[in-house]
């Protein structure tokens, strides 16, 4: 079994029915603020990785609540700092965006390795609050691109 990352990752959007949306605060980069992000395991399917890393991440049991695979991805350049997690020459990343809609704003459980802490902002301005266009691309998105469609 590989220790390297595989460059296939998921980007899951928490939000209420408000549009009140999760943000993590990374622990090794006090103010970079993110939504629930990770890498797929070679034996998953995205819908997995996605349950998986919002379980790490927050606490949360996607079965609960109204999980959507967007159907959407985006590459992009892996940060040089973090490149030696992905085999050499590796430096893309693939990244499938989902959401899930949680009845109101509750508590999470951080990962304290991964994370320092947690905030529930209003849509803007947790887009304005993100360190990743893609993240804050997908927060404007929402309620998900089959909304916009009808």
């Amino acid at each position: 079994m590989s220790t390297y990352k595989h460059p296939v990752s998921v980007l899951v959007v928490i939000h209420t029915p408000k549009f009140e949306i999760l943000l993590l605060e990374r622990a090794q980069h006090p103010g970079y603020w993110q939504s629930v992000t990770g890498s797929q395991e070679i034996d998953e399917s995205l819908l997995e990785t996605a349950q998986r890393e919002v379980m790490e991440e927050t606490g949360l049991d996607c079965r609960r609540f109204v999980l959507k695979d967007w159907q959407q991805a985006s590459t992009f350049e892996i940060f040089p700092e973090w490149r030696h997690r992905y085999a050499p020459g590796v430096t893309q990343n693939t990244e499938h965006v989902f959401s899930l809609q949680v009845p109101a704003i509750m508590p999470v459980t951080i990962a304290p390795a991964e994370h320092r802490q947690y905030i529930w902002l209003p849509q803007e301005d947790a887009a304005r609050q993100c360190f990743s266009a893609s993240n804050c691309d997908a927060i404007l998105a929402l309620p998900g691109p089959e909304a916009v469609a009808k």
